[in-house]
């Protein structure tokens, strides 16, 4: 009985950390660019009590084995990087992406992160930034006077300077793709890290290759859907309950015999 509890309890972490990651997707339903997480478990180690093929007397063998689970482990957040809306803006610096890939982003520190969120602004030189100031890795930047800017599917920006009559080009976008975007590593700010799954990063130009092709004019919202979300908190909610009272009831058959010599 002592055992069930610890096995219990076990249940009972693992739906803490199961509604934690539902909190968090809910908490970014409206977060551009934001992809959903899953929390995944498994199975811990067995008390093999007797092995199925044990000897049974004479030439009899058992058919079955005797084992004894001892709860559940978290192991892992699985990411889910499907297609979020496409939120209108008409603002030709805001970007989405339809299809793989990710953004290029330049850190102070000089490493490179790899976003969702195409929410760009201009800085005080004119450069393509994101809301944390962090600079487009590709290095765009806007004439000053420039009168308007587009940006195409396959990721040219141009820009139309005072007096021309044709928009001259700036710069070029690309989309970074990753073999397995689920093993990028989430480091805040909407903003990934490769990983050591993920695979090398590959620069591609949009709309080509298998990369997704870029939209002026829109954001993609977050992916997470709302209802699934609230099935698995009652899903969650309900696991923790029952968990809960497989150790209530363990205690009380604890209790029963302590007082059998009373």
């Amino acid at each position: 009985m002592i055992r069930s509890m610890t096995t219990a309890a076990s249940g009972m972490v693992a739906q803490q950390k199961n509604l934690d990651t539902i909190a968090n997707n809910l908490a970014n339903v409206n977060t551009t660019g934001f992809k959903a997480a899953r929390a995944e478990f498994q199975d811990v180690v067995y008390q093999n009590v007797r092995a199925s093929g044990a000897g049974a007397g004479g030439s009899a063998t058992q058919p079955t084995s005797f084992q004894i689970g001892l709860g559940t482990q978290f192991a892992s957040t699985s990411g889910d990087f499907g297609q979020g809306s496409f939120l209108a803006t008409n603002n030709p610096l805001d970007l989405a992406i339809g299809g793989n890939g990710f953004f290029a982003i330049e850190k102070p520190d000089g490493t490179t992160a790899y976003t969702r969120d195409g929410a760009f602004k201009l800085d005080a030189n004119g450069s393509m930034v994101t809301n944390d100031g962090y600079k487009l890795a590709a290095g765009i930047t806007i004439p000053t006077g420039s009168t308007a800017v587009s940006i195409s599917r396959n990721g040219t920006v141009s820009a139309k300077l005072p007096g021309a009559n044709e928009p001259t080009e700036v710069g070029k976008i690309q989309v970074t793709v990753f073999a397995n975007p689920a093993g990028l590593t989430r480091v805040g700010q909407n903003l990934f890290e490769a990983g050591g799954a993920s695979g090398t990063a590959e620069e591609k130009e949009p709309g080509s290759e298998g990369a997704g092709f870029i939209q002026s004019g829109v954001l993609e919202g977050s992916n997470v859907e709302t209802v699934e979300e609230m099935v698995r908190m009652i899903t969650a909610q309900r696991a923790y309950e029952i968990n809960s009272k497989v150790i209530q009831t363990s205690d009380d058959m604890l209790a029963l015999l302590n007082n059998l010599k009373r």
